[in-house]
């Protein structure tokens, strides 16, 4: 053989082993990365009360679809317990349209607790029931399919920042929360402060629609940098991040089709936020929602996901809709009431009763128990509301409203 083809075939042959190497390494990566996603996979039993089918959509084929995400108040400044899920944003998701929906829902919400048998706070529905109950809850509150969710706690969300490289922010309010200094301004936002952006409230001249604002913010600016990364290697980075911190319904393939198939939903992200006026019930802080400012948002949703819209709103069938809604068509906006209505901040004003809760777990696609979801699922035991047939005189931290989150 000539030395000429010698050179050839040698450079053939290193070739074959790079591309090898790199096939392998891709292989190996996308493997772990796979694994990730299956330990912090956890399905939901359930079937959407909104779907005829009863079939979640394609994400394969890039059909719209709902998740809802839900903010736990645990896992980090010493907090080990359950939790409450207190941020709660429905995302929808249409690449067609080019275009995704983030609303935020109030956590004191007077609702239908679907699968409790009671009227109470949104929030509620987690601590009654965990991911379930909550879908099943909000999916009948705003008249959508809710199709799929992704929980994460104050540790996943502090190192999903520090995992996508930080945020920017341009920071209205100087303000120090344990111990947290954010500066006002412009300013890039590692983890820790911007876990504090996302937490803050008190200093908000705003409460909690302030907060929710800001909290939109900070996952529309994850999800912009989550999309624009490339490479399976950085994915892994992210997951390895929240693992622990994290669930979500969504399998490993989901999150590639989603990567590949629904970047055009990202180039436009509107937000938007369900609030009511504030009502004291039996000395209960409550959000009583408006019937009009509620069907705007269940329509800006159902044209999202290629649903048909209504003319009326159609939650007010419910034979106590009278007391879950009131009539907003004075054109009048709604309040902003979490942090300043009269009797807010007086503990006295929320109630104290439910005790005996049960923790419960939920199952993953393996079967095995977890006790991430943990639920309060004894149904003849009380966990309060100013219309919890089941409410006792005990004493239930989790009646107050989180502080901080």
């Amino acid at each position: 053989m000539s030395r000429w083809k010698k050179v050839i075939v040698g450079l053939l042959v290193l070739l074959n082993l790079f591309v090898g190497g790199i096939t392998y390494y891709a292989v190996q990566v996308t493997n772990d990365a796979s694994k990730m996603v299956d330990s912090i996979r956890q399905t939901v039993k359930r079937t959407s009360l909104k779907r005829e089918s009863g079939e979640k959509p394609n994400i394969d084929n890039a059909e719209p679809f709902s998740i809802l995400l839900a903010g736990i108040d645990t896992g980090d400044l010493g907090r080990s317990d359950q939790g409450r899920s207190d941020s709660m944003m429905v995302v929808t998701i249409n690449p067609k349209q080019k275009k995704s929906t983030i609303v935020s829902l109030d956590r004191d919400i007077l609702t239908k607790i679907v699968g409790y048998g009671t009227n109470d706070k949104l929030n509620h529905a987690y601590a009654f029931g965990g991911v379930k109950m909550s879908m099943d809850t909000i999916e009948t509150l705003l008249d959508i399919p809710l199709d799929h969710y992704v929980s994460i706690n104050m540790r996943g969300l502090k190192d999903l920042i520090d995992a996508v490289g930080g945020i920017e922010v341009n920071n209205k309010i100087d303000f120090t929360l344990d111990g947290i200094h954010v500066a006002k301004g412009k300013q890039k936002l590692d983890g820790e402060k911007g876990l504090a952006y996302a937490r803050m409230r008190y200093e908000d001249p705003e409460g909690d629609v302030g907060r929710q604002r800001r909290q939109r913010e900070v996952v529309t600016k994850i999800l912009r940098k989550a999309m624009s990364i490339n490479g399976v290697g950085n994915y892994k980075k992210i997951l390895k991040a929240v693992e622990k911190n994290m669930r979500t319904d969504l399998s490993w393939d989901d999150m590639m089709d989603i990567g590949t198939n629904y970047l055009p939903a990202f180039d436009t992200i509107k937000q938007k936020q369900l609030v009511g006026k504030s009502q004291m019930i039996d000395e209960i802080y409550y959000q009583i929602l408006g019937t009009n400012e509620l069907l705007d948002i269940q329509n800006t949703l159902k044209k999202q996901l290629d649903k048909p819209t209504a003319s009326t709103l159609p939650n007010l069938n419910q034979e106590d809709a009278n007391s879950l809604f009131y009539d907003d068509s004075d054109g009048k906006a709604s309040e902003d009431t979490s942090q300043f209505a009269p009797g807010y901040d007086n503990p006295n004003n929320y109630d104290t009763s439910g005790n005996g809760y049960q923790q419960g777990s939920d199952t993953t696609q393996n079967g095995d128990q977890t006790q991430y979801d943990q639920g309060y699922t004894d149904p003849n035991q009380g966990y309060g509301g100013a219309t919890d047939p089941n409410a006792g005189q005990q004493s239930d931290p989790y009646g107050q409203p989180a502080v901080n989150y």
